[in-house]
């Protein structure tokens, strides 16, 4: 049985992230600001729900998508945060500004 390019990396990626949740991200100190922010799943599951379910091009360009509303929840807690007075607090993005 042979798998195609994009099935391989598909399932690279789902394992990757599935990785990262159990390793990284319980370590890293900070949470998903859309999660914070609306209450869902955080990005990672979020991506990588999209991959179990997307064709790959589609995931990829959702996933972007996705990048760019968390970023965009991170300015808007780091605002409130801003707002309240609060002393030493960061929101930190999931992901690279996009």
């Amino acid at each position: 049985m042979t798998l195609s390019a994009g099935t391989f990396t598909r399932n690279t990626a789902i394992h990757s992230i599935a990785l990262y949740q159990q390793h990284v991200s319980p370590r890293k100190g900070f949470s998903c600001p859309h999660r914070l922010l609306y209450g869902d799943s955080s990005c990672s599951e979020h991506i990588k729900n999209l991959l179990m379910h997307q064709s790959l091009s589609s995931a990829l360009q959702l996933s972007a998508q996705r990048f760019r509303e968390c970023a965009a929840a991170g300015r808007s807690l780091q605002s409130q945060l801003q707002s309240q007075q609060s002393s030493g607090c960061i929101v930190i993005p999931c992901c690279i500004p996009l």
